[in-house]
């Protein structure tokens, strides 16, 4: 059983181009090795269009039967992760091979290397594909609701081992340069199947992967190789656009620099971007401004629930000043008339989320106007999901939520598939501890729809969430989209 499962598995290698066939006995001997098996028979047996998730099955089952690792989906992935590694080509290889297919087309540099991050099971294909994608339709364009199945839950075993496990500052975090080929512990994460390719921006050394959860097409991450805080400063919108230059069919966006308003690690400098275009992206301008100075940048507010200024020119030097202008007043900006406080008690609040991308000859960067004041009434933030939304949306609102995207938890496919039950059973919502946060909103919307049955009832649970989604957005604005909300932003606008 070993050898037929290692022979489909370095067939698997050899098919998707991992492993040159040249290296089939290489390759052979470092899985056995893993196994601690000094015995191998090749099976007669021809294999072709190998099932991953399926080989990989087989091979931690029999990992399991022999004492190597516990039956645990942490340890599991810990294995599997180095198994994979035994296919992989080397970092020097990798990084070869996309230099040589960029000189090409930056396109086709990519495309390799997004190609091998899912082949090498680094983004694991069988565990994205769960997640469950939709779009509603809104005010502001096609809003995109995801919710995410792909990352694994982990078991108590495993949650008790990893508080076992003396603490390690290395890797510093999970974006540091150091992750590439480790292999991981309970509380970190293998990555020996990792690549990275370094680039040059801000003539500093930083590196792009992809995500592995891939929330959107080609999702990547572009990291300082330094373990150094994030900050959102002249610098920032200078590697932002660095970064497009080399590879103009990608944008790159940031999350802002401030808690609560900003993204889940705030402690390694890094961006996000990738090949996909939002909804804010496709978002119109609403009103053209001219800016004192900048009288050839086109400028204006978008049509976005949150309060973006969008610049364009074909300098994008032009772009980094203007940037770097709006920053350094927005940072020191109070309206009290619109809630806006630069800072109170000494913590500043004002902060921006930058999004750049090109367009035919145009560069092109959104301004994201964020403030992370809190109050009693709102405690997790004014501008952050309020309290009745908790129920759909409750984490911080970072630059993939502002951009269109709705990273929903896993929680709601079992909650959403309960309410399905319990609204056509005409059972009481509230009865069910696992869905009576969501009784309000049952409540709320359900009078809208004169007839349910299971054939839509799922269609219209989708389009209230996003509805939802929409209204988090709308608290997350600075600026509301009232007549009110735009006289404020044009208040600020005519400060600069």
């Amino acid at each position: 059983m070993l050898s037929e499962s290692i022979k489909k598995l370095v067939q698997y290698g050899i098919e998707t181009g991992l492993t040159p066939a040249c290296e089939k006995n290489y390759t052979t001997n470092l899985l056995l090795d893993v196994f601690k098996e000094d015995e191998y028979t090749e099976p007669a047996e021809e294999y072709s269009d190998i099932n991953l998730e399926e080989v990989l099955k087989e091979l931690l089952d029999e990992a399991v039967e022999r004492g190597l690792i516990q039956d645990s989906v942490v340890y599991r992935d810990l294995f599997d992760t180095r198994l994979m590694n035994c296919l992989m080509p080397r970092p020097a290889q990798v990084q070869k091979s996309f230099w040589e297919k960029y000189e090409k087309s930056p396109e086709e540099a990519t495309d390799y290397f997004y190609k091998l991050s899912q082949d090498s099971d680094y983004i694991r294909r069988y565990r994205v594909k769960k997640d469950q994608k939709w779009t509603v339709d809104s005010p502001y364009g096609a809003i995109d609701i995801t919710i995410n199945l792909s990352k694994p839950e982990k078991d108590p075993k495993a949650i008790a081992a990893a508080k076992l496990i003396k603490s390690s500052s290395y890797p510093k975090c999970l974006l540091c340069p150091e992750n590439e080929g480790y292999a991981g512990r309970a509380n970190h994460p293998a990555r020996e199947n990792h690549r990275i390719i370094p680039i040059t921006i801000n003539d500093s050394p930083w590196g792009m992967q992809y995500s592995p959860y891939v929330y959107y097409n080609e999702h990547c991450i572009v990291f300082n190789f330094q373990h150094t805080p994030m900050k959102i400063e002249r610098n920032t919108f200078i590697k932002l656009f660095d970064f497009v230059k080399l590879f103009p069919h990608y944008f790159l966006g940031s999350n802002a620099d401030l808690p609560i308003v900003g993204g889940s690690i705030l402690s390694h400098d890094h961006f996000q971007g990738g090949h996909y275009t939002f909804a804010m992206a496709k978002a119109e301008i609403e009103k053209y401004v001219t800016i004192p100075g900048y009288e050839d940048v086109e400028a204006g507010i978008v049509k976005w629930p949150l309060s973006v200024l969008r610049i364009r020119h074909k300098d994008e030097k032009r772009l980094i000043d203007l940037a770097t202008h709006v920053l350094e007043v927005w940072r020191g900006y109070t309206d009290e008339a619109a809630f806006i406080f630069a800072e109170t008690d000494g913590e500043p609040h004002n902060t921006i989320t930058p999004i750049a991308r090109k367009k035919g000859d145009m560069y092109e960067l959104d301004l994201t106007l964020r403030n992370n004041i809190t109050t009693e009434e709102n405690p997790l933030g004014v501008y952050h999901p309020h309290a009745q939304y908790h129920h759909i949306k409750k984490e911080n609102i970072g630059l993939i939520e502002v951009m269109g995207l709705a990273v929903l938890p896993a929680r709601l496919k079992e909650e959403l598939e309960l309410l399905e039950e319990y609204i056509l059973d005409g059972k009481d919502v509230a009865s069910n501890e696992k869905i009576e946060k969501h009784e309000q909103w049952v409540k709320e919307f359900l009078p809208k729809y004169d007839h349910l049955d299971k054939d839509n009832i799922e269609e219209v649970l989708h389009k209230e969430v996003g509805n939802v989604f929409v209204h988090v957005l709308e608290d997350a604005g600075v600026y509301k989209c009232t007549g009110e909300g735009r006289a404020a932003f044009m208040r600020f606008i005519e400060n600069l």
